[in-house]
């Protein structure tokens, strides 16, 4: 099972959900977990996990991880080629490197193609950038590649999303 994990924010809270998916070529999810929380953390440049980290958290405390093949994140795992650590890295760390993370971001923020590569899908032109953390970089960018969908964002992922904004 994979689980893919956004947050979004309104105002004094967030929502964070949760969703799974059978493989990376799968086209339904096969279940939806949400959380909101209130007494966040406020915004820190550079230190964004110190936010986002316990949303994530949250919803994950809803599903069994000894089931999990990887973890999907909306944003970055390292933030540069040394390997500085992205919120995707924060969550490997606190999951004792237990359970693979994978970033998908979708605005560039560093680079070289080290640490991070750019996946185009369908006819966009603009990349996702696929950062990872207990699985090669290069294997996480396929995985992202073969998600289903005809559009630069796989549509599980754009599903998401969606979930996480209503």
């Amino acid at each position: 099972m994979i689980v893919a994990l956004d947050v979004y924010y309104r105002q004094e809270e967030a929502k964070a959900v949760g969703v799974t998916f059978e493989a990376w070529h799968s086209t339904v999810l096969t279940s939806k977990h949400e959380v909101t929380l209130s007494g966040l953390e406020p915004y820190e440049p550079g230190a964004f996990y110190k936010r986002e980290l316990p949303c994530l958290l949250a919803v994950l405390e809803q599903i069994n991880l000894a089931e999990v093949e990887c973890l999907v994140i909306d944003g970055y795992v390292v933030l540069d080629d040394d390997g500085r650590p992205g919120l995707g890295w924060h969550l490997y760390q606190h999951l004792e490197e237990k359970v693979p993370v994978v970033g998908v971001a979708k605005t560039r923020f560093f680079h070289s193609g080290r640490q991070v590569i750019g996946v185009l899908r369908g006819q966009s032109m603009t990349p996702l950038y696929v950062t990872s953390a207990g699985i090669n970089v290069e294997a996480a960018a396929a995985f992202i590649e073969k998600m289903a969908g005809p559009f630069r964002m796989p549509t599980l992922l754009q599903e998401l999303d969606s979930l996480t904004r209503s």
